[in-house]
């Protein structure tokens, strides 16, 4: 069984409440005010917030977060502006579940390992997810980040209504999903001078919200270049790995 932890309060630290007489009410004051001290202690403590008005005084700043944000604040706030209309359009929701904000930090290192690995290729993490408010998992979006083997672009097998696109080492984009593929030169990355890391972004998203394929395509392209910009830039990619600013959505012709 787990024991109940005893909180220790120092009298010292403890605020004296004014004393009104010597009858006895100033001591109860006082008892009061202890024994109030000590209760906040112990609800800060466990975390006990909840039940008891979350206006418990003395707690410090422990912060709320939200349990649904909009599309400007998924994913860290990465899509904020004129692209939050693009993650409403691709999933057709406004409203979504809050994630974890440090999920960047952790792509960061994971791909970071991958490279000090030595391997061919390397299984990274993923980014972010889009969960649209009142949906299972089957109604989720989601972006992933690892590194790619070397024989892997050039490779322009495409599945059912998949196009090729110009931007970074290769690109491409079905009506549910994306891909991009791009090289980094940091000094993050030790050697990779001669031996650039190889980025690959993946988006995948749920059926049922395709304008039409062409469209489809492009803005899943577009959610899928932002969080990869966003991913170069973390990690201080030379000319941001070669991505543009603004997306490419150029076609390219398979040779």
């Amino acid at each position: 069984m787990q024991q109940a932890m005893t909180v220790r309060t120092s009298k010292a630290a403890i605020p004296r409440p004014e004393i009104e007489s010597a009858d006895g009410v100033g001591r109860r004051a006082e008892v009061k005010a202890v024994e109030a001290v000590r209760v906040r202690r112990v609800l800060c403590t466990f975390g006990l917030l909840m039940a008891v008005g979350a206006s418990v005084a003395g707690c410090g700043e422990e912060k709320k977060t939200p349990e649904y944000v909009g599309a400007g604040e998924v994913c860290d706030g990465l899509f904020k502006g004129s692209l939050a209309k693009t993650i409403e359009s691709v999933t057709g929701a406004t409203s979504f579940a809050w994630t974890n904000p440090n999920a960047m930090d952790r792509v960061a290192d994971a791909l970071e390992a991958g490279y000090e690995s030595g391997h061919r290729w390397a299984q990274g993490d993923t980014l972010c997810r889009i969960a649209p408010e009142g949906v299972g998992r089957e109604g989720r979006a989601g972006i992933a980040f690892s590194m790619y083997a070397p024989q892997d672009v050039g490779d322009l097998r495409l599945p059912a209504g998949g196009k090729l696109y110009t931007m970074g080492k290769q690109s491409e984009a079905t009506p549910t999903s994306a891909a991009l593929y791009f090289e980094c030169v940091s000094s993050r990355f030790e050697g990779s001078k001669n031996r650039p890391m190889r980025i690959l972004g993946n988006f995948g998203r749920p059926r049922g919200h395709e304008q039409n394929l062409s469209d489809s395509r492009e803005l899943n392209l577009t959610v899928l270049h932002a969080a990869s910009l966003a991913v170069a830039k973390k990690l201080q990619c030379e000319n941001n790995g070669g991505l543009p600013e603004k997306p490419v959505l150029e076609p390219r012709t398979a040779n």
